[in-house]
C-alpha cells in the first residue's frame, strides 16, 4: 500500500513539473526569444551564442550547454543530481525547441517590450515555481552557481543572481543597450515574481532524520545545499542505543535533493518530514521581517 501511494505521488510531481516546464517554455519561445530579452540561465545563454552563430538554432544551443553543464557539476562539484532535475532540464530543452522550430507557435513581436517583459515572465515565473514546488528544477546556470560557490563560498543565491546578471549584461552587448535592460528588468521582475507564486504553492519543511551514517548526511547538507543542521543526542527505545537525529529545515524545493541523496547513502535511513509554515532566521526569512 505504501509503494502505491509513492508512486502515485511521484507521477503526480513529473506531471505538475512537466506542465510547469511547459509553461516556461512559452514563456521563453512567445515573448523572450523573439524579442532577443536573454532572462538569464541557459536559455539566455543559448540566445546570446545563437546570436553569434544563428547557423545553430536556438533549442539545439540549449541541449549543448545543459549537456555540458552537468557534466562539469558531476566532474566538478560531484553532485549526485536526481532524475527528476535531468528530467525537467531536458523537457525544457525539448518543449522550447518544439514550440520554436516544429511546431512555430505565434510570437510577440511588437515593439513594446516592457509587455514582452511582463507577460513572458509571468508565464515562465509560475511554470518555474511549479517545477520548484514538485521537487525539482531545471538545472541551467544552477550548476554554474553551485559551481562558484564550492570555491568562493558565497551564498548560493547571491552567486546565482550575479551569473543571470551577468548574462543580461552580455545581452546588452550581444543585441544593444536597450536590450540589454530589459533583460536585466526581466531577471529582477522573474526573481520576485517566482518568490511570490512558490508563497503560496510551497511551504518550508523539516525534517529529522536517523542514519547509520549521520556524518555523510550532514556533511553534503552544510557544504552542497548551504543549511544548517542540529544534532540530537537520543537513544533508542527499542534497542536502548545512542543515536545521533539530524534535524534540518529546507526550503520544499531541496527536499527531493535530500531524500534522493538518503536513499543513496543509507536506504534503511529513517525520515520524517513535516511542513512548517515559517521557518525563520539565517538561511530564510529574517525574523524582524515578519508583520
Amino acid at each position: 500500500m505504501e509503494m502505491k501511494i509513492d508512486i502515485r505521488q511521484q507521477v503526480k510531481e513529473y506531471v505538475l513539473s512537466t506542465f510547469g516546464v511547459i509553461l516556461t517554455a512559452l514563456g521563453l519561445v512567445v515573448f523572450f526569444i523573439p524579442n532577443n530579452i536573454a532572462a538569464g540561465g541557459a536559455s539566455g545563454i543559448s540566445m546570446i551564442l545563437h546570436r553569434m552563430v544563428p547557423s545553430v538554432p536556438i533549442g539545439v544551443w540549449l541541449y549543448m550547454i545543459n549537456a555540458l553543464l552537468f557534466l562539469l557539476g558531476f566532474l566538478i562539484v560531484g553532485k549526485d543530481f536526481s532524475f527528476k532535475t535531468i528530467y525537467s532540464t531536458f523537457a525544457l530543452n525539448f518543449f522550447i525547441d518544439f514550440f520554436d522550430r516544429l511546431l512555430s507557435i505565434p510570437k510577440y513581436l511588437e515593439q513594446d517590450l516592457m509587455l514582452a517583459v511582463f507577460f513572458g515572465d509571468v508565464l515562465a515565473a509560475i511554470g518555474m515555481a511549479i517545477t520548484f514546488a514538485n521537487n525539482s528544477s531545471t538545472g541551467g546556470t544552477d550548476i554554474i552557481a553551485k559551481i562558484l560557490t564550492r570555491y568562493f563560498h558565497s551564498p548560493m543565491g547571491t552567486t546565482l543572481l550575479i551569473v543571470d546578471f551577468a548574462i543580461g549584461i552580455t545581452a546588452g552587448f550581444a543585441f544593444d543597450i536597450r536590450t540589454g535592460m530589459y533583460s536585466l528588468l526581466a531577471i529582477i521582475i522573474n526573481g520576485i515574481t517566482i518568490d511570490f507564486v512558490l508563497k503560496g504553492l510551497e511551504l518550508s519543511v523539516t525534517m529529522m532524520i536517523i542514519s547509520k551514517k549521520p556524518e555523510e548526511v550532514k556533511k553534503y547538507i552544510l557544504e552542497n545545499l548551504g543549511r544548517g543542521a542540529t544534532i540530537l543526542k537520543a537513544s533508542g527505545a527499542y534497542s536502548g542505543k545512542d543515536i545521533d537525529v539530524l534535524y534540518v529545515a529546507l526550503r520544499r524545493r531541496e527536499l527531493g535533493e535530500v531524500l534522493h541523496l538518503i536513499k543513496n547513502i543509507d536506504k534503511d535511513a529513517f525520515v520524517i518530514v513535516t511542513e512548517a509554515r515559517y521557518v525563520l532566521g539565517e538561511g530564510f526569512k529574517r525574523i524582524d521581517r515578519v508583520a
